[in-house]
């Protein structure tokens, strides 16, 4: 049988050659669409999930926190009420020192 005619062998040098061209062409187009689409996304003032999501759980975070303040503000403006309520003289009784 003989060996493969010089042809073929160059036919194969020259079509990997022209992928391994194709393969770099593709991946620089990618990187100028993401670029593009990156500079789209900034122009638009868009944000990402990630930062959206770190948002809205610090945002839950802080109604949580506010919902516990108003609780905690409640029940000390009923106990300083009951203080009051215990503390004032009750009619025609005087405190010390008073002239009834």
């Amino acid at each position: 049988m003989a060996d493969r005619p010089r042809l073929f062998d160059d036919l194969a040098g020259v079509a990997g050659g022209a992928l391994s061209a194709l393969t770099g062409l593709r991946d620089e187009a990618e990187a100028l669409i993401r670029a593009r689409i990156d500079e789209a996304v900034r122009k638009l003032d868009l944000i990402k999930r990630e930062e959206f999501e770190a948002m809205s759980e610090m945002a839950a975070n802080a109604r949580a926190g506010q919902e516990a303040a108003e609780a905690k503000l409640e029940t000390l403006e009923s106990r300083i009420a009951a203080l009051e309520s215990a503390a004032s003289p009750k009619t025609g009784g005087g405190g010390p020192g008073m002239i009834v």
